[in-house]
């Protein structure tokens, strides 16, 4: 077995005779190396796990792209697992990784996910943790964001140049920092203006297209229907704009709209849609790095950081007719 072994590492110990036999062998038997075992075997696996909440749309597929193009070129694989937004799986997913031997995760969570529980085994096996985009309200821990605030207050400030004064904001779960904090940009672009914040006006859900749809038909109804949305979510915001035409509603002449994430869709809309650009492939490149640095530093030496990157508000059809 170690001959076997040894030449097929190319040993120097091994004559090229019995190289050559070994490997004619190897080759009629379709024999592939088990890099992750050898790496196992010297207390390495050179793997790292991901968990999102799903790959669907444009964010999340970049910021994987980002993931594993820093992450190749540190020597690493990676083993992309998604939640599907619900902390049960998360749980289980958690539990994969680390059955896996993963040398460290990087975690967005799930919407539904209240609790960090589940997080704790991986820090007590000082297993490297880095989060992503979503993170639970108020926790110290290693995380590369987008400045979510000042990416609501891009927003919503935008649609107000544009002589907006009644805009509704959709909204997802507070525990989440990227909602509440999308939230705290938008009430902070009204007060700057000397403009109410209206409960009325506050659609807090799931974020889903289908969410977009319910939310456009409770502003409808209002007595005074809203002059613009701002939503956290693309997603909702497309469904939002199906329902304005579905009313022979005009975008934006009749209700400009904006949205959160600058997924591939949003270009594609008629009319394109207003939206905040959140550096996801950067995003990922960064979580990774961040995590390559805990690896080098001593777990118990590493204090945690926090990453936060800058958005970008891009203008298009969807807001900019409006006049003051």
């Amino acid at each position: 077995m170690s001959t076997v072994s040894r030449a097929l590492s190319d040993h120097p110990s091994i004559s090229d005779s019995t190289k050559k036999r070994v490997w004619k062998l190897a080759k009629e038997l379709h024999y592939q190396p088990n890099h992750m075992a050898a790496g196992l075997r010297k207390g390495r696996s050179n793997l790292l796990g991901v968990m999102v909440p799903h790959i669907d749309g444009h964010f999340f597929t970049m910021v994987v792209k980002g993931i594993e193009m820093v992450a190749s070129k540190a020597g690493f694989n990676v083993m992309i697992c998604q939640s599907n937004e619900d902390v049960a799986h998360e749980r289980k997913n958690i539990e994969s990784l680390l059955s896996a031997q993963v040398e460290g995760i990087l975690v967005s969570l799930a919407r539904n996910t209240l609790d960090f529980k589940h997080f704790e085994k991986v820090q007590k096996q000082e297993i490297p943790l880095v989060f992503f985009d979503r993170v639970l309200d108020g926790l110290d821990v290693n995380a590369v964001v987008i400045d979510d605030r000042a990416g609501g207050y891009q927003a919503t400030k935008h649609l107000i140049m544009q002589g907006c004064r009644r805009i509704a904001h959709f909204t997802g779960p507070q525990h989440l920092n990227i909602y509440k904090n999308r939230r705290q940009g938008y009430i902070d672009a009204l007060l700057e203006q000397g403009l109410p914040v209206e409960e009325e006006l506050l659609y807090v859900c799931d974020m889903t297209l289908e969410d977009g749809v319910t939310g456009m038909q409770r502003m409808l109804a209002l007595p005074q229907r809203p002059d613009a949305v701002f939503s956290a979510s693309d997603f909702s915001v497309v469904g939002a704009m199906q329902e304005l035409k579905r009313h022979h509603l005009r975008v934006p002449q009749d209700m400009a709209l904006a949205g959160f994430s600058n997924e591939t869709f949003t270009s594609l809309t008629e009319p394109m849609l207003t939206s905040v650009d959140q550096r996801c492939e950067q995003m990922g490149q960064s979580a990774v790095r961040l995590l390559l640095e805990i690896l080098r530093e001593s777990n118990t030496n590493f204090s945690p950081r926090r990453v936060v990157l800058q958005p970008d508000l891009l203008v298009r059809a969807s807001s900019t007719l409006k006049k003051k």
